[in-house]
């Protein structure tokens, strides 16, 4: 499967040049392709290279609240949820308190703190893996909750947004958070559909039931909040839980008399080894996805979409922020600059500026984190894993147009969009 999507990236770029120079005489398009081929092999051992220094860090810290006992804490409070979502995967094991880490910093928020950890946990239930080039049922589930995972505070987000000008910056927090926790769940009923995991489990009904609880709390209590104080909030509680977890960890290998410095360094010689396996990865899926969005084959694609939608009479309107939905399972930092740019051109305060935000901050870049995480533990067949997480990225880009659409009806019902810009929150 990953085959067929890298081959499918070169030869769809090659056809949409091939057309540009024939009938559109663009005789720059090849080189065009060709730079952005060198530009993303140099970009993508820069990204492996900043990797290296952060995945030498969390997983030097993992080591240490694996060795002080906390992260068997963590996981006994899920096991019951994860032993029938993974059956595969045994009670206890270090697999799953690696993917409690990880979905924590993905919920705060914190990237740079999710990635190692979510390598780490590849790695756990790599051991587990009958078959190591094939992913596993467990691998699966995990990397599309991770594509899809909720996001509690996407400080990153408020920020653009106020830096460009945006009078309300996070008037899309309840947006954002309904749309990714849509886009989860929408992952999780297809992976369990596929694998067969009964969703109707009492335990499984009452964890989900929880954390959609929870969900709404938070919700009720941020948007309670002036913009001003959720912003700093946000920011404070992310930062705040995840560096108390690090002291957690270190108070926990005093107290067992753990040598912690000594387990820092045994796992961050881990985290050295696992930057270096990726590089060759990462070439391959970013230079693919590079040449297909030099072609043009990209804009293509938002063109398209906007003649189904004049050719059905629909509100246009999401068109605009198109360009973010598209890239954003490809490249995070490309969406980033696709949403910066709507915000630019359109308004950060405009439909299109407010919904490239929501886009952003609801899904996940799904193509980058199979190159990571597969790449890492050396997976070559990955089943139905890219299948399930585009399923979940396109639901939650849905559930932002709409979100975003039902708001405003909402808001202004006798206003035109040109004037629509009312807070969501």
């Amino acid at each position: 499967m990953l085959n067929i999507i890298w081959i499918s990236f070169f030869l769809a770029a090659f056809c949409t040049a091939l057309f540009k120079l024939i009938f559109l005489g663009d005789q720059q398009i090849f080189a065009h392709i060709m730079e952005a081929m060198f530009a993303l092999s140099k970009s993508a051992f820069e990204i492996a290279l900043g990797l290296t220094g952060v995945l030498t860090l969390w997983l030097g810290i993992m080591r240490i609240g694996e060795k002080s006992g906390f992260i068997m804490l963590l996981t006994q409070g899920l096991t019951p949820l994860f032993s029938r979502l993974m059956p595969d995967v045994p009670k206890d094991h270090p697999a799953l308190g690696a993917i409690v880490m990880n979905i924590s910093a993905n919920a705060l928020g914190l990237d740079n703190a999710a990635t190692p950890l979510g390598i780490k946990a590849m790695q756990e239930l790599q051991t587990l893996n009958p078959h190591p080039e094939t992913a596993s049922d467990a691998q699966i589930l995990f990397l599309v909750i991770n594509t899809a995972g909720v996001t509690l505070f996407p400080v990153t987000i408020f920020t653009y947004r106020a830096q460009l000008g945006a009078a309300n910056p996070t008037d899309v927090f309840i947006p954002i958070l309904i749309a990714t926790y849509v886009g989860t769940m929408v992952g999780l009923f297809t992976v369990a559909y596929v694998q067969k995991i009964n969703l109707l489990d009492k335990v499984i009904v009452a964890y989900l039931g929880g954390f959609t609880l929870a969900v709404g709390a938070i919700l009720a209590y941020f948007s309670s909040l002036p913009q001003q104080q959720m912003l700093e909030q946000s920011a404070i509680i992310s930062n705040f839980i995840l560096f108390s977890l690090v002291i957690i960890f270190i108070l926990g290998a005093l107290h067992k008399g753990i040598n912690a410095y000594e387990a820092f360094i045994e796992g961050a010689k881990e985290g050295f080894h696992t930057a270096t396996t990726l590089i060759p990865y990462l070439v391959a899926m970013l230079v693919a996805i590079g040449v297909f969005r030099a072609s043009g084959a990209l804009d293509l694609l938002a063109d398209l979409a906007r003649l189904a939608v004049h050719y059905f009479k629909l509100d246009d309107r999401f068109v605009d922020a198109l360009p973010t939905a598209l890239m954003k399972p490809f490249s995070g930092s490309g969406a980033r600059a696709m949403m910066i740019d709507t915000m630019k051109t359109m308004g950060a305060d405009s439909f299109a500026g407010r919904l490239s935000s929501i886009v952003q901050g609801s899904t996940e870049t799904t193509f980058y984190v199979l190159a990571i995480y597969f790449g890492s533990v050396g997976i070559k067949h990955i089943r139905h894993a890219a299948a399930c997480g585009i399923i979940a990225d396109f639901a939650g880009i849905v559930a932002s147009i709409a979100l975003l659409v039902f708001r405003l009806k909402l808001c202004q019902p006798h206003r035109s969009h040109a004037t629509a810009s009312l807070p969501l929150s």
